[in-house]
């Protein structure tokens, strides 16, 4: 799976959060100073041809819509992250951050639990 550049993450998280929407509609929620519309329709645009988002088209408008999930393209970029620098191992990953970001022992604990409940789950 390819990954987002910026621009493009940008707007698909609109997207995901709208479910389905006209290239106005994206702009409205972007910060200011919001970018020219035509610089969103050509990233959509994009997306569309990367096959990231489909469209329904009315005359010369078009409204858009995710292809993929949120969280189909997480789990995709967090495989693809994990086995750029870490090898494919969690384990490694988990060390790595707990070492770089001083995390506590509780919070491991209870990063634990949660993937406990998670293997748990899927067990049933």
């Amino acid at each position: 799976m390819r990954e987002l550049t910026r621009a493009e993450d940008e707007i698909m998280q609109h997207l995901w959060n709208l479910k389905q929407a006209f290239v106005k509609d994206i702009i409205a929620l972007m910060p200011e100073p919001k970018p020219a519309y035509t610089t969103v329709s050509t990233i959509i645009r994009i997306l569309d041809k990367k096959g990231f988002v489909g469209h329904r088209a009315y005359g010369k408008t078009h409204e858009y819509y995710p292809l993929i999930s949120r969280k189909e393209y997480t789990r995709g970029y967090m495989k693809n992250f994990m086995s750029s620098y870490f090898s494919n191992s969690f384990k490694e990953m988990v060390s790595f951050f707990a070492k770089e970001d001083n995390i506590s022992v509780a919070e491991l604990d209870e990063m634990m639990k949660e993937v406990k409940k998670e293997i748990e789950k899927k067990g049933e």
